[in-house]
């Protein structure tokens, strides 16, 4: 049975500036009894800042009597303070019905999800999108969700996920509606199901990582039935397309706490279905073969990858230094006195990373960057005490291309050693290498090795007509290059010559 809605109007003070509202709450977590008076005005005002057009909307809807509200994440977002882009709506017009109401009044209208109810529109530089009353499950034979349409608000926010998610506000007037409780969450940073979970995520098993993604974003604890309800449903999320899970494992990783969203999925076993990767790094230890906690240290590597980010959060990254060890479980060998040996295991974490992020529907140039960042993470380990050559230095940074500053990350976040003593050796010995990359950097146009020759003067130099010799000379060049720095043109044409009388190329 539905409890009750909540009428609020809150008062200044009743909303944290930081955490959850002040709302009054009860030793069930159950909605507290129903609000009015100030408190309500404070939340509808609240409210009305996401979008004062979504006023005159409602004004409008409710004139062709309809009903309209704001609904979901921003009511959520703005209870809590957070900045919100979205503006989402919920009526109980059907989709023909909302375009009829919002053209002419709208700056501009379009109808990519009319299929499963929602019209987005613009006004006054605000986006809004309107979503009829609905509710949708899957079928367990088919992996896209069944949409009906509704005529009950306060049924719509029963389907939704969780009771954080499931308030809203009518419009016009920002009438607070609260039916499940969750006011009462926001206060206790928990996740609830606005129902009973195991029904909630039957309706949609994406549900199940959605938990570990709030839990990440906004750092609450899930409800221990909810938790129950994910470990034995585990496997129903294969029924999720991959790209419905890997938009919900990005925002995961890219949310506060994602540390928090990760453990849930491990602990509850939908990792297993969906990043199986990350529970086998709990590898078996014993008292005669020590080595690191190696899912311990990857979290440790994706903390301290983050905290050296400087615009916000960097999903290639993230993924790399949580996937950089994940060829370890594959390559590890035990060896004589118990050292415990991984050898080779960034190549096989490469191969392994492409393939999952691959059925994930990643996009290619974030699996290739990511894997990429995955196989170097162990090159500056080659650099000692600082013994490289230059050429070694030069190829260091070809190789890393523009993925450079990332490897830098990287590189200094996979320090998780306690020993004070080797963390500050190796961070002066990256400090040293960096310095180094600079140096040449500021001599040599680093970030663009090429060849001093391009390949018009290649063909002038040795007689040649354009095809695939060109391309041997210019590979030969730019060995060259990165051997030597720059000679000048003169020495490299010199090269050159040599080279092709060695070959049997040219005149």
């Amino acid at each position: 049975m539905a409890v009750p809605k909540q009428n609020v109007t809150p008062h200044s003070g009743d909303i944290g500036p930081e955490g959850g509202p002040m709302a009054d709450t009860s030793p069930t977590g159950a909605p507290s009894a129903e609000l009015s008076g100030p408190r309500a005005t404070a939340i509808a005002e609240l409210l009305r800042r996401i979008a004062p057009v979504a006023d005159g909307l409602g004004e409008r809807f409710a004139a062709a009597g309809y009903e309209l509200a704001l609904v979901g994440g921003p009511v959520r977002d703005a209870l809590l303070r957070r900045e919100t882009k979205d503006v989402d709506l919920t009526t109980d017009a059907p989709p023909e019905k909302i375009l009829e109401l919002v053209k002419g009044w709208a700056d501009n209208i379009w109808t990519i999800g009319i299929e499963f109810g929602t019209v987005g529109l613009h006004k006054d530089g605000a986006e809004l999108e309107i979503t009829t009353y609905r509710s949708e499950s899957y079928d367990p034979r088919s992996r896209k969700p069944e949409v009906s349409y509704g005529t009950s608000l306060v049924e719509d926010l029963r389907r939704r996920d969780f009771a954080v998610n499931a308030m809203a506000a009518r419009l016009p007037g920002y009438e607070f509606v609260d039916p499940f409780g969750g006011l009462t969450d926001l206060q206790r940073q928990v996740l609830r199901t606005p129902g009973r979970p195991e029904d909630s995520f039957s309706d949609d098993p994406l549900r199940m990582l959605r938990a570990a993604r709030f839990a990440s974003q906004l750092g609450f604890t899930v409800a221990p039935d909810v938790v129950q309800a994910m470990k034995d449903m585990a496997e129903r999320i294969e029924i999720v397309s991959a790209e419905r899970v890997r938009d919900e494992l990005s925002k995961l990783l890219c949310g506060a706490y994602p540390r928090q969203g990760l453990a849930l999925l491990v602990d509850t076993g939908l990792a297993e279905h969906v990043l199986p990767e990350l529970p086998k790094l709990r590898l078996e230890i014993d008292e005669h073969h020590r080595h690191k906690d190696v899912y311990e240290h990857s979290l440790i590597v994706l903390e301290q990858a983050i905290a050296q980010e400087e615009d916000g959060p960097d999903l290639v990254l993230r993924l790399a230094a949580l996937l950089h060890d994940i060829g370890k479980p594959k390559t590890r060998r035990f060896e004589a006195g118990g050292r415990v040996s991984f050898h080779h295991h960034e190549v096989v974490g490469a191969k392994m990373t492409r393939k999952r992020l691959t059925a994930l529907r990643y996009p290619k140039d974030t699996v290739n960057e990511v894997s990429r960042l995955v196989e170097l993470h162990l090159r500056f380990h080659g650099y000692g005490t600082g013994e490289w050559t230059d050429s070694a230095v030069r190829r260091y940074v070809r190789d890393a291309g523009p993925l450079l500053t990332r490897l830098h990350k990287l590189t200094r976040a996979d320090c998780t050693t306690r020993n004070k003593r080797k963390a500050d050796r190796l961070r002066r010995t990256y400090d040293d290498l960096e310095t180094r990359i600079d140096r040449l950097a500021e001599e040599e146009e680093l970030a663009a090795i090429r060849p001093e020759i391009d390949g018009n003067e290649i063909q002038e130099i040795l007689g040649i007509a354009p095809g695939p010799l060109v391309g041997k000379a210019y590979r030969f060049l730019l060995e060259v290059r990165l051997d030597r720095g720059l000679i000048g043109k003169e020495a490299a044409a010199d090269e050159l010559r040599r080279w092709a009388a060695e070959e049997g190329i040219g005149a």
